[in-house]
């Protein structure tokens, strides 16, 4: 290995990094002109005056999110056709043209204070593909983009996270553009240096898929290559020079294992977020309004996202009203009740907690009770395995643990096996590798006042902050 276990296990996020992953499940909100020409990728030739959103309440699409308890939204600002919802002095391609308040509404600030006002973390995407805009395929291009950069990270208060994908198709000059990515980046850096830059940047990593699809080991320790991937995916898929097919690829299923990242010349902290659409589409069509994911697989998604180590951004496409549709606000409301049941009462509050070691007065077992999630409990460094017990206050059923551990000094649990003292022994429970930041255990109901947490395997010392108990209505068989 071409690290120490000791320096493998020192990897740690930046706070920015950190904000982020305490959002845990957040909005995308889709929204333009496609909505309005029932397309999911506009040509760029569409007629602004199609825009028109007569009953836009973006006090609604926050009062959605927070009913389903999400803690963030990031908008659409300009999609692949270039239009542009608010009004940029750098084009004439936005709502500017449209007869929504008469040309003289500007969409992002709406959603903006509407996210300030209601407690939510905003965020944009911008799409550095324009199919409109005659400048695409030249340096002048780059120009405009970190130009409309600016406009939006000065304009509307803080933001939160900057979301790049890395479509790169024809402009409508027939050109295809090499992305400054590095300039953009600045421009963020410079403005808002609070906000991460995802999936086709340096803060966030895209799962691999945009079908919900999760890894039962999601480490946010990988190597440091994975940064351009999906940046050099759309110009090095078709060249076969041998090495391409042995870069680490955000596809592939096992990214940070000892395995995985033996031989890597260097690593980097780069954490996954599960991206998804609750209707089959990204932008709203009526012919999807009886496709909205079901409770039960929205459920199953974020338990695997969520508690999983990763971050849950669910795409909610408003309709030609401007509102987001009912079926899909009933949906989030039922997904919020159940979330909401699930962790209200922690059956672990109040019990006892013993380790089998621990490094010293401020690291001691208790920590993982406090309820505070920056004390934590750690055994002496160098020691890859610890048991922990926990007593709690009485009997208790339960059927989903969750686990965290403190990632601000880096992601150390590799196996992890939990028992549950029951007729006179130790029972099998549950049994992962990963935990970081979040690990949600889900199992049948069970009756215990014990439990017991085995650390099998961990990088030079594990760290954990949490361990909370709790029953479930959704899986309470």
């Amino acid at each position: 290995m071409s690290v120490s276990i000791k320096s493998l296990a020192q990897v740690v996020p930046s706070p920015r990094q950190l904000a982020w992953q305490e959002l845990e499940f957040y909005s995308f909100i889709h929204f333009g002109v496609n909505t309005f020409t029932d397309k999911e990728w506009g040509l760029g030739d569409e007629d602004p005056a199609i825009f028109n959103p007569t009953e836009f309440d973006a006090k609604q699409w926050v009062d959605v999110c927070k009913s389903a308890g999400m803690k963030g939204l990031i908008l659409t600002c300009k999609h692949h056709d270039g239009f542009c919802l608010w009004p940029s002095a750098f084009t004439e391609y936005s709502v500017k043209q449209s007869p929504w308040k008469d040309g003289k509404g500007d969409m992002v600030k709406e959603v903006a204070d509407a996210c300030r006002e209601g407690g939510l973390a905003f965020g944009v995407y911008l799409s550095p593909w324009d199919r409109h805009d005659k400048r695409y395929g030249s340096s002048l291009y780059n120009d405009y983009l970190k130009d409309q950069l600016r406009e939006l990270l000065t304009g509307y208060g803080d933001i939160f996270c900057v979301w790049f994908d890395g479509a790169c198709g024809e402009g409508p000059n027939g050109m295809k553009q090499v992305y400054d990515w590095d300039g953009y980046y600045e421009v963020v850096r410079e403005l808002q240096p609070g906000a991460v830059i995802s999936v086709c940047g340096p803060d966030v990593r895209w799962c691999g898929n945009e079908a919900g699809h999760t890894r039962d080991s999601e480490w946010s320790v990988v190597p440091e290559e994975l940064l351009d991937c999906e940046k050099i995916q759309e110009a090095s898929q078709h060249v076969d020079d041998g090495e391409f097919s042995k870069r680490a690829n955000s596809r592939d299923e096992n990214l940070g294992s000892r395995e995985a990242i033996k031989n890597k010349p260097s690593l980097t902290w780069y954490p996954a977020e599960v991206n998804t659409s609750i209707r089959p589409g990204w932008f709203y069509h009526a012919s999807e309004d009886d496709q909205v994911r079901s409770l039960e697989k929205l459920l199953d998604i974020y338990y695997k996202s969520v508690g999983g180590n990763s971050t849950f951004l669910l795409n909610l496409p408003p309709d030609k009203r401007g509102l987001i549709h009912e079926n899909d606000a009933r949906r989030m409301e039922e997904l919020g009740s159940i979330l909401r049941a699930t962790f209200q009462d922690n059956l672990a509050s109040g019990g006892r907690v013993t380790a089998s070691e621990s490094l010293d007065e401020q690291h001691e077992a208790e920590r993982i009770l406090d309820g505070d999630q920056h004390t934590y409990w750690s055994p002496k460094e160098g020691t890859e395995r610890a048991v922990i017990e926990i007593e709690l206050l009485e009997e208790s059923t339960f059927n989903t643990i969750v686990l965290q551990e403190h990632i601000a000094t880096g992601q150390r649990i590799e196996k992890l096996n939990i028992e549950y003292w029951a007729n006179g022994a130790w029972n099998k429970l549950y049994e992962c590798t990963v935990v970081g930041y979040k690990r949600i255990c889900s199992f049948p109901p069970v009756k215990a006042k014990q439990v017991r947490l085995t650390i099998a395997e961990s990088r030079w010392c594990p760290t954990l902050s949490a361990v909370e108990l709790y029953l479930s209505p959704q899986n309470n068989e």
